[in-house]
């Protein structure tokens, strides 16, 4: 699993500087979920098997995320909640009242707005009809899918154990128990797909009621059971050309269905962004609650314990779960706009490069990877391909 990253040591108490904080920015909750029935094989995020953790029981989770909503509420104060999201791992491994119970804690320590987006990730193994009601009544509005693909080798070779019409199927439920918002997740470049197979998974979502679909190109992490299968010449990835075609189909496709390039990954109908990732790319304010979870807090970054156990014995002796942060600076804070609000559809404010930076601008509009509207940088689909290298050469 990915390591944390490097940071000086956070405070026991969990304090923020008094310069991050202001009451009147909106807040949005990062709720990680680190269960899983098992591991995918390419997956490197901070999840476990109930193998691997033992005796530690959900419940011991769910009384230590409560813990450290409290912590939140005493450092942040009085805030509005615009957006929560439920992430993981798997958080529909959890029955729907534990979910339903942490948002009701969260509206009791602040202030959720009549309009919020509260969002749950869900694997379509672990959910059914009745759980999408209860989830739908408990004040869930949007429910993200992890589909993948819909052809059978592929999920196997990335060790899904749905079918490939349970995930469609999942996304029916969602609609008919009245979510407006259903997103589905899908992965390209695993090893052993051909286009007729990107192709199949991308006609699925045609007949499927979602307004938000993300496309994500498959990265092979070090120290996931897919690298090592790599290394060993078991397996054979794509090519960076193949990959670019099949991100070119996916626009192309998703674009004809009526949903916008609003992100490089991401697509969506109007309305259906996901607003919760919306913030992240905007550098708004967040608190992750759980194991491993990140946070960011008027310009001051930190992170969790990753592992369970570890994260929950803190919380239970009255300490932070906060294991090491950092404070930007202007300079930081600055390039980290640049990375990130490239990457969506609205561009990036020109003002914010440095006069070094704006006299590399032309070099990418020449190439016909971005465009200048108004005041602001956009990258255009070509861009979009090259987002990474873009923005390396602007920065450079």
């Amino acid at each position: 699993m990915a390591q944390l990253p490097d940071g000086d040591e956070a405070p026991r108490d969990g304090a923020l500087p008094a310069s991050s904080l202001d009451a009147g920015r909106p807040l949005s909750l990062y709720i990680h979920v680190p269960f899983c029935r098992v591991r995918c094989g390419y997956c490197d995020f901070n999840t476990y098997t109930p193998a691997e953790l033992g005796d530690l029981s959900p419940d011991t989770y769910l009384g230590a995320a409560m813990r450290e909503l409290d912590l939140a509420r005493r450092i942040l104060g009085p805030r509005r909640i615009d957006t929560v999201f439920f992430g993981g791992g798997t958080p529909t491994m959890l029955p729907a009242e534990a979910l339903t119970d942490l948002l009701r804690r969260a509206g009791e320590l602040f202030e959720v707005s009549h309009d919020a987006e509260i969002t749950t990730e869900a694997n379509p193994e672990t959910v059914t009809r009745q759980y999408f009601d209860d989830l739908r009544s408990g004040g869930f509005t949007r429910i993200s899918l992890g589909l993948q693909s819909v052809v059978p080798h592929v999920l196997q070779v990335l060790e899904r154990v749905h079918t490939p019409r349970r995930g469609l199927d999942a996304a029916r439920w969602a609609s008919e128990a009245g979510f407006e918002h259903v997103s589905l997740d899908l992965i390209y470049g695993t090893p052993g797909e051909s286009r007729d197979d990107w192709a199949a998974s991308l006609e699925a979502v045609s007949s499927a009621p979602v307004d938000h679909v993300s496309a994500y190109s498959l990265i092979v992490e070090d120290g996931t059971r897919l690298a090592a299968q790599v290394r060993r010449g078991e397996i054979g990835m794509p090519d960076d050309d193949d990959l670019a075609d099949k991100y070119l189909m996916a626009d192309e496709a998703l674009t004809a269905l009526g949903l916008a390039n609003y992100e490089v990954s991401n697509w969506a109908r109007p309305g259906g962004a996901c607003r919760h990732n919306v913030a992240y790319w905007q550098g708004a304010d967040w608190w992750g609650i759980g194991p491993g979870a990140h946070s960011h807090i008027g310009g001051v970054r930190f992170w969790n314990r990753k592992h369970p156990r570890s994260y929950a014995a803190a919380l239970a002796a009255g300490d932070s779960p906060a294991l090491a942060r950092e404070v930007l600076d202007d300079e930081q804070r600055r390039v980290e706009r640049v990375l990130l609000e490239l990457r969506i559809d609205s561009g990036l404010p020109l003002d914010v490069l440095t006069p070094a930076e704006r006299a590399r601008v032309a070099d990418p509009v020449a190439r016909g990877l971005a465009v200048i509207d108004g005041d602001r940088l956009r990258l255009t689909r070509a861009g979009r391909l090259l987002a990474d290298g873009v923005t390396r050469d602007l920065l450079d």
